[in-house]
């Protein structure tokens, strides 16, 4: 299982561009792929060392705990990285 957590809050433009490109690449994967990945989302305003660590930065997009990227997620590089973390 291949985790993909989406670090953001609500009203957050920038969160939610974020959560479209996720779902948009993972709806273009090959099925046995996107079946094994899941999608958590998480909110700064519900935890407060995620909002201690992540504040200036969100969204933040994490693979499997480790991080990809912030503010910004291009579908090319989001891509390259699920295919690598599924081998």
């Amino acid at each position: 299982m291949i985790t993909v957590t989406v670090i953001g809050k609500p009203d957050c433009h920038l969160c939610e561009v974020a959560s479209d490109v996720i779902d948009a690449v993972v709806a273009e994967l090959p099925d046995a792929l996107a079946e094994d990945i899941e999608i958590v989302e998480q909110s700064i305003l519900d935890d407060t060392a995620l909002y201690g660590q992540w504040w200036e930065k969100i969204p933040v997009v994490l693979i499997n705990g480790d991080l990809h990227g912030h503010w910004r997620v291009t579908p090319d590089r989001l891509r390259t990285a699920l295919e690598e973390a599924a081998r």
